[in-house]
């Protein structure tokens, strides 16, 4: 469905405002539809994305501030996200013995063990991004990374 029909608006001032009002409807449409397939796991979008850090390092540990610089949502709140997930036993942290100040923080058992169940389900989430073939979502993918510029 075009935007125009989405929102129920049929002029825009130009082709560029558009774009930038149809890539904030869509970025909201996936977080929705990424919000509903993590619920049952209990994890948001954010803690998901801190899960996915961690697990990218796995075995090794990382700093609160290297999790922070990969973040997709860089207003996200990580402290409070890795408590959170601290708190579900999906993460642990360490204070680093010679640096008090340094907390060093790595994805559990558990936090693995959630990742893989929403990896087994994840096809049928990416199955209804299929209207779109692999050349569209290449050429899609570069217009993006040229955007951000």
């Amino acid at each position: 469905m075009a935007i125009e029909e989405d929102i129920k608006q049929e002029k825009f001032s130009s082709e560029f405002h558009k774009m930038a009002i149809n890539i904030m409807y869509t970025s909201s449409w996936l977080h929705g539809g990424n919000t509903a397939r993590l619920k049952p796991h209990g994890v948001t979008p954010e803690q998901y994305n801190v899960l996915r850090i961690l697990r990218g390092s796995h075995p090794s540990k990382m700093m609160l501030s290297e999790i922070t610089k990969r973040m997709i949502d860089k207003s996200s709140n990580c402290t409070r996200l890795v408590e959170k997930l601290r708190t579900k036993e999906l993460v642990s942290r360490e204070i680093t013995p010679n640096n008090r100040r340094q907390v060093d923080i790595m994805i559990t058992q558990k936090g693995l063990a959630v990742l893989k169940k929403v990896d087994d389900e994840s096809e049928s989430w990416i199955t209804s991004m299929k209207n779109v073939s692999v050349a569209e979502a290449k050429e899609l993918n570069r217009i993006l990374d040229k955007l951000r510029g």
